[in-house]
C-alpha cells in the first residue's frame, strides 16, 4: 500500500478540505492520474496519485484535515494481481471495464471546476461536448455551456412540468451546509477590514469617450499585434500606477508603528470565481506596457477561475482594482483589501445627460469609488489621486506625456 497525505500548501496554512473525489473508492488509477481536489482557505489544488493500482479513498468529501494527514490509500499490488491471474480476473473485469473509462478523464468527464459550474447550471455532462485531453470537459467547456431549452414541437406536458418546477423551487425549508475555507477567510478579512482601519470612501465620474474611441480604432491591431485584446483594465491600471507615484500614500499600508512606502506599483486585480473573491496580484504593473498587463490579467484570472491560482501569486499587493461594472453595478463602497490602505471601485458604463461647455451633451459614464484608510490617506490625497486617475483616463495621452 502506498498512502496518499495532504501536502503542505503554504506556511501559515494548517488544514484543507477534501473539494471533490474525481476517483471513487476501489477505482484503478494511473500514475500522475488526478485523484481527488483538496481546498485551503486560499486556493484549490488537485492530488495526483503516487503510483498506479486500486484506490481507496479514507476521507469523505467536505472532511477538513489536516497537512499531512492520510487521505488514501494506492494498493500498487492490484493491477499486478489482475495481469498474472487473466483467467480469474477477466471475466470480473469485462463488467467494470466501462466505468473505469468513464472516471479516467476521457469523453464527456469534467474535470472538479468543470463539475462544479454544471451543477451550477444544472446542466448534465453527458450533454457536453469536452475539449481538452481525451475529450475531457475543461472549465472553459463549462463556463460557455448553455442548458438546452424544449424546441417549440416539444410536448406541452414537459413545459407545465418546468414551470411547476420553477414555482415550487421557492418554499418555507431552509438549507445548511458548510462554510468554505476560503469564504470564511474572505468573512473574516472584511470584518478585520472594516474594524482595524478608518475606512472612507470617496467618489467621482470619468467621461469614457477617449478611451472608448482607442479601442474601437485600435483593438484589431492591437490584438493582431498582441494576441490578446484592448481592455478597460490595462487603462485603470496604467492611470493608477502613474498616480501613486504622485500620491504614494495611497500606495502605502501601516505596520505597526510604522508607515510602509512602496517604490513599486503591485496591482490586485480582484476576480469572481465559483469559489469566492480572490485577489491575484500583477507585480511591477508600473514598468509593464498595455499588452503585458492586459496579458497578465487574463493569464491570473483564468488560473484563479480554474482553481489553480497559488498563494504567492495573491500575496504582497499594494494597491487593489476591483471592477463590479461587469455585474452591472452602478455604486458601491469597495472594502479595503487589508493591509493595503486603498483600493478602487470601478462601476458600469452607462450613457447619461452631461454639461459639456455649456450644451447638454450624451456622454458614456462610469462612477468611480476609491475607498482609503483614513488614518494614512488625508481627504486632500484621496480625493486628488482619484481625480487623476479621472483625467488620465478621460485624457489618455497624459499616460504617454506623463503629465
Amino acid at each position: 500500500m502506498v498512502d496518499v497525505k495532504v501536502p503542505s500548501v503554504g506556511e501559515s496554512i494548517s488544514e484543507v478540505t477534501i473539494a471533490s473525489w474525481v476517483k471513487g473508492d476501489g477505482d484503478m488509477v494511473k500514475l500522475d492520474e488526478v485523484i481527488c481536489s483538496i481546498e485551503s482557505d486560499k486556493a484549490t489544488l488537485e492530488i495526483s496519485a503516487p503510483k498506479a493500482g486500486k484506490l481507496k479513498v479514507l476521507v469523505a468529501e467536505g472532511e477538513t484535515v489536516a497537512i499531512g494527514a492520510k487521505i488514501a490509500e494506492v494498493d500498487e499490488t492490484a493491477s499486478a494481481g489482475a495481469s498474472a491471474t487473466p483467467e480469474k480476473t477477466a471475466p470480473k473485469t469485462e463488467a467494470p471495464a466501462p466505468k473505469a473509462e468513464a472516471s479516467s478523464g476521457d469523453k464527456n468527464y469534467p474535470s472538479p471546476a468543470a463539475a462544479k459550474i454544471l451543477a451550477e447550471k444544472g446542466i448534465e455532462s453527458s450533454a457536453v461536448q469536452g475539449s481538452g485531453k481525451e475529450g475531457r470537459i475543461t472549465k472553459a467547456d463549462a463556463m460557455s455551456a448553455q442548458k438546452t431549452e424544449v424546441s417549440s414541437g416539444a410536448d406541452t406536458e414537459l413545459k407545465v412540468l418546468a414551470q411547476k418546477t420553477i414555482s415550487q423551487s421557492f418554499s418555507r425549508e431552509i438549507k445548511r451546509e458548510k462554510m468554505s475555507g476560503l469564504r470564511k477567510t474572505i468573512a473574516n478579512r472584511l470584518v478585520t477590514a472594516k474594524n482595524t482601519t478608518a475606512m472612507l470612501t470617496t467618489f467621482n465620474e470619468v467621461d469614457m469617450s477617449a478611451v472608448m474611441e482607442i479601442r474601437k480604432k485600435y483593438k484589431e491591431s492591437f490584438k493582431d499585434k498582441h494576441g490578446v485584446g484592448l481592455g478597460f483594465m490595462s487603462f485603470f491600471t496604467k492611470a493608477v500606477c502613474a498616480a501613486l507615484r504622485q500620491f504614494p500614500a495611497v500606495n502605502g499600508m501601516i505596520d505597526g508603528n510604522e508607515i510602509v512606502y512602496h517604490n513599486y506599483a503591485d496591482v490586485g486585480v480582484a476576480v469572481s470565481t465559483p469559489r469566492g473573491l480572490v485577489v491575484p496580484v500583477i507585480r511591477n504593473a508600473e514598468s509593464m506596457g498595455m499588452a503585458q498587463i492586459e496579458s497578465k490579467i487574463i493569464e491570473l484570472a483564468t488560473r484563479a477561475r480554474d482553481g489553480k491560482i497559488t498563494i504567492e501569486e495573491m500575496q504582497g499587493g499594494t494597491f487593489t482594482i476591483t471592477n463590479g461594472g461587469i455585474f452591472g453595478s452602478m455604486l458601491s463602497t469597495p472594502i479595503l483589501n487589508a493591509p493595503q490602505s486603498a483600493i478602487l471601485g470601478l462601476h458600469n458604463i452607462v450613457e447619461r445627460p452631461v454639461a459639456v461647455n455649456g450644451q447638454v451633451v450624451i456622454r458614456p459614464i462610469m462612477y468611480l469609488a476609491l475607498s482609503y484608510d483614513h488614518r494614512i490617506v488625508d481627504g486632500r490625497e484621496s480625493v486628488s489621486f482619484l481625480k487623476a486617475v479621472k483625467e488620465m483616463i478621460e485624457d489618455p495621452s497624459r499616460l504617454l506625456l506623463d503629465i
